[in-house]
């Protein structure tokens, strides 16, 4: 096992946890930025502001290449356009700067067309130039971006023909990738081309041609968006201006959308506790299942992780049925796949982590491993701290003392960029909010320069090496069948050797008042999408 994977840098930290907090206040160069209050609704009529609670933090990065900020992706959807975008829920592609889908999916070259009339919130015209500027970012090995690692494998590069046209080159046909190209955010060149312009990404700066503009970002309070009057997109702005709020406390966040004084109208990551108080006021609560998880990453490079058996016999002792009944109020299912139960590529892996204390005890004697000592280095988000207490009483159960450790996701991806020292981390994921299918969710947490295995510190092991050459051929295999027989061994290897591995898929609840909200869907990922609700 190999023990330098390369570090990654600033921007390919923040890719992953939008974790570095913004200094001061960063606004759109497009609008002044004059302090905004959080409690804006803008009064009555149709022209008022449209108030939504973030249960995330809005301080992470903001550049739609690297983030994986729940925030700042969810936003960058209203701000930002690809040259085609998908339906939040079902994940159908439509064309948006592009005027039509490929006729031929399995062709290995794509031509798309923009639209006519699209311009950048500064006035400025979408043209091939910027569309090739993304892709090239994007495809730069040296870069390291986020949605690189959902490209690289199938697109060979993408060539402007004129102002308005592009190609997209492919190394073999692959279907899926339409779905995908919603993830390369189309940028304008003029802007983001400057120098230390990707930092302002980072901090917040957000110029795109979607129907919605960034009018100030004041990390770790709001966001303000208004509709952009020259978008002529198939998504019309519904709201005159937008307050989104970042409220990481859950009791904050419900009292902000309850009662007589409520000042939302729709807020994430309601708790499960809260739902019947807040259905009885009158709110439609609405969950969604998904990929959203608990997982368990170890870190393998320290003894006794490196041991397969070790890390099994520890998801073995978990009592995933309490978790589920005492902290997540029956709104979740214990993982048998890496894949959730909703996904239509789901089928149970070979090795499904039943709650056994007695194959857990065996597992750590056959390792020799005796009277174990294990810090969880936890995100302190709501939910996850709900389920720790179930991780230690279960740990403890078997002999292994145990020492929860939750603290500000900030600080715990710190220490993972900064290649600390660890034993375990316990965190949430959601590569749903990327798109529905199996080889992208596979790679999002699994691949030779993947950040993940190199938190884990997994990527020159042997296993590893040859999951990720048969990743690679699952990718290209063009027969579906036997395409997602080969993604469902390659999940089997993921369940058993546990490197990094959910414990528990969880429902995701949204809450919105009905007599003023409409079009509005709960979404099995973190944020919301408001590209299709308007005012009742």
């Amino acid at each position: 096992m190999v023990h330098d994977v390369p570090a990654p840098d600033r921007r390919s930290f923040l890719t992953h946890t939008g974790a570095l907090a913004a200094a001061g206040t960063l606004c759109s160069s497009l609008a002044a930025c004059g302090p905004e209050s959080t409690n804006d609704t803008g009064g009555g009529g149709p022209d008022r502001t449209l108030t939504a609670v973030i249960g995330y933090g809005n301080d992470g990065s903001w550049d739609p290449t690297q983030t994986a900020s729940a925030f700042a992706m969810a936003a960058n959807h209203h701000i930002y356009e690809g040259l085609v975008d998908t339906d939040p829920i079902a994940r159908t592609p439509y064309p948006a700067l592009a005027t039509a889908l490929p006729g031929d999916p399995r062709a290995t070259v794509w031509r798309f067309t923009l639209r006519p009339g699209a311009t950048f919130h500064d006035g400025r015209p979408v043209t091939a130039d910027d569309v090739v500027f993304v892709y090239d970012r994007i495809l730069d090995p040296g870069t390291r971006t986020l949605v690189g690692t959902f490209f690289a494998s199938w697109l060979k590069e993408v060539r402007k023909v004129d102002a308005r046209t592009v190609d997209l080159v492919l190394r073999f046909p692959f279907p899926e990738g339409i779905a995908r190209l919603t993830l390369a955010k189309v940028m304008p060149r003029h802007v983001f081309s400057r120098p230390g312009a990707w930092d302002d990404a980072i901090r917040g700066l957000a110029v795109g041609s979607g129907p919605y503009r960034q009018t100030a970002h004041h990390p770790k309070s709001n966001t303000t968006f208004e509709a952009f009057t020259a978008y002529d997109g198939p998504r019309a702005p519904a709201f005159t201006r937008m307050n989104w709020l970042t409220i990481v406390d859950a009791a904050s966040r419900v009292a902000r959308i309850s009662g007589r004084s409520a000042g939302a109208q729709i807020a994430d990551n309601i708790p499960y506790a809260n739902v019947p108080w807040l259905e009885r006021g009158g709110l439609k609560v609405a969950g969604a299942a998904g990929m959203n998880n608990l997982f368990l990453m170890f870190n393998t490079r320290r003894r006794p992780f490196d041991d397969v058996r070790v890390r099994r016999a520890l998801h073995y002792a978990i009592d995933t049925e309490r978790m589920i009944e005492v902290a997540l109020k029956g709104h979740g299912r214990p993982a048998r796949s890496f894949l959730d139960e909703s996904n239509p590529a789901h089928r149970p892996a070979r090795t499904v982590y039943d709650h056994d204390p007695a194959k857990a005890k065996a597992l750590l004697r056959a390792a020799g491993v005796d009277r174990l000592e294990v810090e969880v280095l936890a995100v302190n988000v709501s939910w996850v701290v709900d389920c720790l207490p179930t991780v230690k009483a279960s740990w403890d159960a078997i002999g292994v003392r145990t020492t929860l450790a939750p603290q500000e996701t900030t600080a715990v991806f710190t220490k993972l960029d900064q290649k600390r020292d660890y034993q375990v981390v316990a965190a949430a994921s959601n590569p749903h909010q990327f798109g529905l299918d199996p080889d992208l969710i596979l790679r999002y947490a699994y691949g030779p320069r993947n950040l993940w295995t190199g938190y884990a510190r997994w990527a020159d092991n042997a296993v590893a090496r040859r999951l990720f050459r048969d990743m690679d051929r699952a990718t290209r295999e063009p027969d579906p069948g036997r395409k997602r027989a080969m993604i469902q061994d390659c999940l089997d290897v993921v369940a058993e050797q546990a490197v990094l591995y959910p414990v528990v898929h969880n429902e995701l609840m949204t809450a919105w008042d009905p007599r003023e909200l409409t079009g509005t869907r709960a979404q099995p990922y973190p944020g919301v999408n408001l590209l299709q609700a308007k005012w009742v």
